[in-house]
């Protein structure tokens, strides 16, 4: 269930830095989620050739629609964003611009990787913490599953930092502008589990994290630790230490 409790972007000058550093084109069609109070829709509606608008709360529903109304170019989609079915979207984005919930955004945009192969650019705002998580680097604290599974298919970069006084009410924490331009397809269903597994349990060695995976093979571990010394690692290697690309790797080598 997603938390209705909303922050309002309520900084126009933030609203501007949006608007240059998204450089949306007239022929482009967008994708936005949590449309809110329609503030930064009705400016990308005005300048792009299609839009896209999610929002979950019905409360918001009439003034969003009002704003809207004056525009022939947008859809609007009252429903959580998490049970839109993307790939149904008409015409398909090709841009992604939003101020995005914090309880859902690293799990959307990452939905949003593998499901919209349309989509070549995101500009999202997110939670400060989200946005490091996505744009970090192996060897880090920061640096797990959502690290990899964006950076195997796009260049992901933290662009500004938002200090939480430009919305209302005023949330707890900070946000950051990440942007994203595709640079593959999307991980494989078979990678994608293998990274989610590897990261399950932080304190483990990746072979013992993989070891504990529902339904793992039994020799897993002694695979996988092969594996890992035939690729330049120690056996005992822990999964933050692998770049993006050896996940790939990992993974042929344990089919």
């Amino acid at each position: 269930m997603v938390k209705l409790g909303q922050n309002f972007l309520a900084d126009r000058n933030v609203l501007g830095v949006i608007e240059r550093l998204a450089a949306l084109r007239p022929d482009e069609v967008v994708l936005e989620v949590g449309g809110g109070e329609g503030v930064l829709s009705e400016r990308l509606a005005a300048g792009v050739r299609f839009l896209h608008v999610v929002e979950i709360d019905r409360g918001l529903e009439g003034a969003l629609r009002e704003r809207l109304n004056p525009f022939g170019n947008v859809a609007l989609h009252m429903q959580d964003a998490l049970d839109l079915d993307l790939p149904a979207l008409d015409p398909p984005p090709q841009a992604m611009v939003a101020n995005l919930p914090y309880g859902i955004a690293a799990t959307l945009i990452l939905r949003t990787i593998e499901e919209l192969p349309s989509l070549q650019r995101w500009l999202v705002m997110v939670q400060r913490e989200v946005g490091e998580r996505l744009a970090a680097r192996p060897g880090g604290r920061t640096y797990g599953a959502p690290s990899v599974l964006a950076a195997l298919s796009c260049d992901v970069r933290v662009v500004r930092a938002i200090p939480r006084t430009v919305f209302r009410p005023v949330p707890h924490v900070d946000s950051v502008l990440v942007a994203l331009e595709r640079t593959g397809p999307p991980a494989e269903a078979a990678v994608r589990a293998l990274v989610h597994q590897a990261f399950a349990h932080r304190r483990k060695t990746l072979a013992g994290s993989l070891a504990l995976a529902a339904g793992a093979p039994a020799d897993i571990r002694m695979r996988a630790r092969a594996a890992l010394e035939a690729m330049g690692h120690p056996p005992n290697e822990r999964a933050e230490r692998l770049a993006p690309g050896e996940f790939l790797e990992l993974s042929w080598r344990l089919r």
